[in-house]
C-alpha cells in the first residue's frame, strides 16, 4: 500500500485508513482483531477511531488488541474528542469542545487505548458554544505535553479550520496537522473549499466514508439488507439520506464503471476517493473481515482517466459565486 506524508508535516500514513466506528458494538473483538490483521498485511497504518464511537467501546477494543496482539509502533493511531456521549442514553450526545472536556477526553482516550501519545488528534464537531480560542488552547495543550504529536480538526467548515490553524500557529509550541472530512462521489463538498484551503495551509487532508456510507458497494440498489448499516438500529440513520432518489444514478455509474473494468464497486468508489486530487488518506470502515478484504482489493486498480472524468462529471459539485467568479 502506498504512504502519504500528511500534509507539510514529517508524518506518514497510509493511502486507505482503517475506521473503528462498529468496533464493540456491531464489530466484535474476534472480528476486530481479524480486521486488523487483513489491514496491517495489506500495508495500512493509520487506525481511526473516536471517543464517541460506540460510547467508548472502540478505543476499548483497540487498547485490547494493543496490549495483547500487535505493536503500537505499527500504527499511526488516530482519535477524537469534542462528542460528549451518555452511556446510558438518557440524553443524546452534544458538541462540546471546551478545554475542559477535550483534555479530559484525551485522558480517557489514552487510558482506554493503553498509550501514552496519540499520533494524530482531532476535534471531532465544531461547537458554537465554545470560543475557537478555548478549544485551540486545548490542542497546543495536547501536542507541548506529548499527549499528541499532532492535532487537527475534523467536519469543520473551511472558514473554521483556518481560523483554527490561524490561532494556534499565533500559540506557540503547535501547528495544525490535518482536517479528517466525509468525501466520496456522493459527498464532494468539500472539494470548494476546504480541500484548497487545507493546500494553501499545509493540511493534511484525510477523508472518510469513501463508500458513501455503504451505498456505493451496490448492496442497497434493490433493498435494504438486514445485515447492513442501513438495516441496523444504530446505524440505519447514517445510511439513510444517501438511500435518495436523487443519488441513484451515481449508484448506478459506479456499477456501469465496475462493468467496464470487471471490477466491483466497492473497488471503484473507493480507488476514486483514495486517489482524489488532495487527499492524503481514505478512511474504510467494515463490519466484517470479509468486506474489508473486497475493498482493499482496490489496491492495485489505478482509474482509467476516462472512467474517472465520467464519474467526476456525473458527481460534481456545483460550484458558483464565489467559488468562480
Amino acid at each position: 500500500m502506498e504512504h502519504r506524508r500528511l500534509g507539510r508535516t514529517g508524518l506518514r500514513v497510509s493511502s486507505v485508513g482503517l475506521g473503528t466506528m462498529t468496533w464493540g458494538r456491531d464489530t466484535d473483538e474476534v472480528e476486530a482483531k481479524e480486521q486488523l490483521d487483513v489491514f496491517l498485511d495489506a500495508g495500512g497504518t493509520l487506525l481511526d477511531t473516536a471517543a464517541s464511537y460506540c460510547e467508548g467501546l472502540s478505543e476499548e477494543v483497540i487498547g485490547q488488541l494493543l496490549e495483547q496482539h500487535v505493536d503500537r509502533q505499527e500504527l499511526v493511531l488516530v482519535s477524537k474528542a469534542g462528542v460528549r456521549t451518555w452511556r446510558t442514553g438518557e440524553r443524546p450526545s452534544a458538541a462540546d469542545a471546551s478545554r475542559g472536556t477535550l483534555l479530559d477526553t484525551l485522558d480517557i482516550s489514552l487510558g482506554r487505548l493503553g498509550t501514552d501519545h496519540l499520533d494524530l488528534w482531532l476535534v471531532q464537531v465544531p461547537d458554537a458554544t465554545t470560543p475557537m480560542e478555548e478549544t485551540v488552547d486545548a490542542l497546543r495543550i495536547a501536542v507541548v505535553s506529548g499527549r499528541a504529536r499532532y492535532v487537527g480538526v475534523s467536519n469543520h467548515p473551511a472558514w473554521a479550520t483556518v481560523h483554527a490553524a490561524d490561532l494556534l500557529a499565533g500559540r506557540g509550541g503547535a501547528r495544525m496537522a490535518a482536517v479528517e472530512v466525509e468525501h466520496s462521489l456522493l459527498s464532494r463538498g468539500i472539494e470548494r473549499e476546504v480541500v484548497p484551503a487545507a493546500a494553501a495551509l499545509g493540511l493534511g487532508v484525510i477523508g472518510y466514508a469513501p463508500l458513501g456510507r455503504g451505498v456505493l458497494t451496490g448492496k442497497y440498489r434493490a433493498s435494504t439488507p438486514a445485515d447492513s448499516r442501513g438495516g441496523s438500529p444504530h446505524l440505519r440513520s447514517y445510511v439513510a439520506p444517501y438511500l435518495a432518489q436523487r443519488y441513484e444514478g451515481v449508484v448506478e455509474a459506479v456499477a456501469t464503471a465496475a462493468v467496464g473494468l470487471d471490477r466491483k464497486p466497492v473497488e471503484v468508489a473507493l480507488a476514486w476517493a483514495r486517489d482524489a486530487p488532495g487527499v492524503a488518506c481514505t478512511i474504510v470502515g467494515a463490519r466484517t473481515p470479509a468486506q474489508l478484504q473486497g475493498a482493499l482489493s482496490a489496491e492495485d486498480l489505478s482509474l482509467p482517466v476516462q472512467i474517472r472524468h465520467a464519474l467526476d462529471e456525473v458527481t460534481a459539485p456545483e460550484l458558483g459565486y464565489p467559488e468562480r467568479f
